[in-house]
């Protein structure tokens, strides 16, 4: 079992996680004020025109290579999805650079070898490469997500305050959630897989495909909660679970009663585990590292408890997030001029996908490793 730093529980922002590799080389060299708008424009923010080239390639960035691939109509349903996020990114990068917001090489080089995750370079430029991209577009992809996050930072999530009258407020509106009936333990997991998962909801996008490779990720993730960091930013990054994954790993309280009817080895497993700490177990070969966050005997609960105190202010503080994170990119981006013609042709063509145009002086593909490398 391994003693990690007190559990944070936390919510993925909408505004701040853009999927790996937006930023896309022909990014740079959208024209400031086109003159006409071909089909491969899709959408145009400023001035600042969205090619088809860039969606698709930030689709494949974004989607695991599946033997099954998606429907036309599914498809195109997750591109107007991504070309969303372009939109919204554009957006915001503009008003980071507005406010003269950069962030340093070092913590770009920082951020992409964390999501390297412990792989080889060759084995990474092959994941890449798989995707259509280039170690350059996926740290220029990090280097945008990084200034966005900086921004709304700034300007969202420094400002948000949560004060003890408005936790003493709650408390007293709801007094009876913290009459505790029996014995409850506040569970968090990281869930890894050795098959290839159809949805992935990671921040890393990190799907174990093998026996081996879910061993290799199982270490990686115990050996870097042996040195201490966060359990909940590694379930955000790379928890295999699409539910809890979003939250941080966090599966709330679960009464005593529930443990009846999960399999014994986890039971056991609870039980056996001191508040803090995080144990593993594998079952049909998915293995679950599971953190006691609280365990919590019967009785009423006071505001005094510190963890009573502290859930109270966490789901204010997350409830007035998510509001704030909503209408801070509304008002940005109803001051902003969108064109979305993506959309608008999907509509005249009764929801076909466009055709795509000649792109002439295409750049040519990325090639991969010659080294025989994979995951």
């Amino acid at each position: 079992m391994i003693t990690t730093r007190s559990f944070r529980r936390r919510r993925l922002s909408l505004l701040v996680t853009v999927v790996t590799g937006l930023a896309l080389a022909g990014a740079c060299a959208r024209s400031q004020a086109p003159s006409s708008l071909s089909s491969d424009v899709w959408a145009v923010v400023d001035g600042h025109e969205i090619h088809r080239a860039e969606v698709e390639q930030a689709y494949r960035a974004s989607v695991d290579p599946t033997p099954t691939p998606p429907s036309a109509e599914e498809m195109l349903g997750l591109e107007l999805n991504v070309l969303d996020e372009l939109i919204a990114q554009d957006i915001l990068l503009a008003r980071a650079s507005a406010a003269h917001i950069d962030v340093a090489d070092a913590d770009v080089t920082k951020a992409v070898t964390e999501r390297q995750n412990g792989l080889t370079d060759a084995a990474f430029q092959m994941q890449l490469a798989e995707r259509g991209l280039t170690p350059d577009d996926f740290k220029n992809g990090v280097r945008r997500e990084l200034i966005v996050r900086k921004l709304v930072d700034r300007d969202v999530t420094s400002k948000i305050n949560v004060t003890d009258a408005e936790i003493t407020a709650y408390y007293n509106a709801h007094r009876d959630e913290f009459n505790v009936t029996e014995d409850q333990y506040h569970l968090a997991q990281i869930l890894v897989t050795p098959v290839q998962d159809q949805q992935i909801t990671n921040r890393q996008h990190d799907d174990a495909t093998s026996a081996a490779d879910a061993q290799r990720k199982v270490t990686m993730l115990m050996d870097r909660l042996r040195k201490g960091e966060d359990f909940a930013t590694l379930a955000m990054d790379y928890s295999e679970d699409p539910n809890s994954a979003p939250r941080g790993g966090d599966l709330g309280f679960v009464p005593a009663s529930t443990l009846e009817r999960v399999p014994p080895q986890v039971k056991k497993m609870v039980l056996d585990t001191k508040p803090g700490q995080v144990s593993s177990v594998t079952i049909n070969g998915a293995t679950t590292l599971l953190m006691v966050v609280a365990h919590e005997a019967p009785g009423q609960r006071e505001l005094t408890t510190p963890s009573v105190h502290d859930s109270i202010r966490d789901n204010l503080k997350s409830r007035r997030e998510q509001v704030l994170h909503a209408a801070y990119l509304a008002e940005a981006r109803a001051g902003a001029t969108v064109v979305n013609n993506l959309a608008r042709q999907i509509i005249a063509t009764n929801g076909a996908l466009p055709a795509a145009a000649p792109t002439p002086a295409a750049a040519p593909a990325p090639a991969a490793p010659t080294t025989p490398t994979g995951r």
